[in-house]
């Protein structure tokens, strides 16, 4: 995919580096910028009656707008100075539907980006990142802190295990695998049998990729009693990778929450950027 619209997401009590970073990679591949100003609303808490009658619940509210509106005129001023061309749009939501909201945006952006600035938010992520991926049907780029995020990456890992997220994740990444110098397709401990990766894993995705006039190397990995998550850290290390390619939640989010999973450990533990879709 041809990334046209970049989406990024930000709250009030955060700066402007993600800003900063997502216009940087507007500029780098000549697209337009959308910035969605959130202000999530906190409930009452004595429920819909306390809502009615609480003079304090009324003074938060008043606040939380109040913060609003002093980040809405922060973007719009950054926004005015920068290059990129751009739009800014906000909301107040209960945090129940926060998700949706950001989902309902993603719609219209190619790319969804989530700087260090809003993964240091444990609220306003979450619901970045289940909006993105549950809500809208595209992609989103992780950029942990310390990262050098590029939308031109020439060192690229593809975590495949044969699933419909893997196959989403590579379609919606494959302009820049494409344009890249290398790109390894990584297994771990792939099962060979007609339901996974087939008698030979990794040779109909290489294939595929292949006819695309993608620069496509096979590795299958043993992950030797450590983690996938683990395995593709610390190979993407090893390779100097500049990106991470992956489908997002194989698993249920219950089943993730519960008893972890690649992506849970992603989100919360990455060095590189890192795409997801779903």
């Amino acid at each position: 995919m041809t990334f046209k619209t970049l989406l990024t997401v930000t709250g009030p009590n955060q700066g402007g580096s993600d800003l900063k970073l997502a216009a940087s990679l507007c500029e780098q591949v000549d697209a337009h910028l959308s910035v969605l100003v959130l202000e999530l609303a906190a409930p009452p808490s004595g429920g819909e009656y306390a809502a009615i009658v609480s003079p304090a619940w009324l003074e938060e509210r008043q606040a939380e707008l109040k913060r609003l509106k002093k980040r809405i005129s922060e973007v719009a001023d950054f926004l005015s100075k920068s290059a990129v061309s751009s739009d800014l749009s906000d909301d107040y939501p209960d945090v129940a539907w926060a998700d949706e909201v950001v989902g309902r945006r993603a719609r219209y952006a190619d790319l969804t980006i989530l700087g260090p600035d809003l993964l240091a938010s444990d609220t306003l992520k979450g619901k970045v990142i289940q909006g993105a991926l549950f809500s809208s049907g595209k992609p989103l780029l992780l950029v942990p802190d310390g990262a050098q995020p590029t939308l031109k990456p020439k060192r690229i890992l593809v975590a495949w295990d044969a699933r419909i997220e893997s196959s989403r994740a590579v379609r919606e990444s494959l302009d820049m695998l494409k344009g890249a110098e290398e790109v390894r397709l990584i297994m771990v401990d792939p099962i060979e049998d007609e339901f996974h990766h087939g008698a030979e894993p990794g040779a109909d995705a290489a294939t595929y990729l292949a006819r695309h006039g993608v620069k496509i190397t096979v590795e299958r990995l043993p992950s030797s009693n450590h983690s996938v998550a683990d395995v593709l850290r610390q190979h993407a290390i090893d390779v100097a990778a500049d990106l991470l390619v992956m489908g997002a939640y194989g698993h249920s989010r219950l089943r993730e929450r519960i008893f972890g999973g690649v992506t849970k450990s992603m989100l919360e533990n990455s060095s590189l950027p890192v795409l997801m879709a779903r």
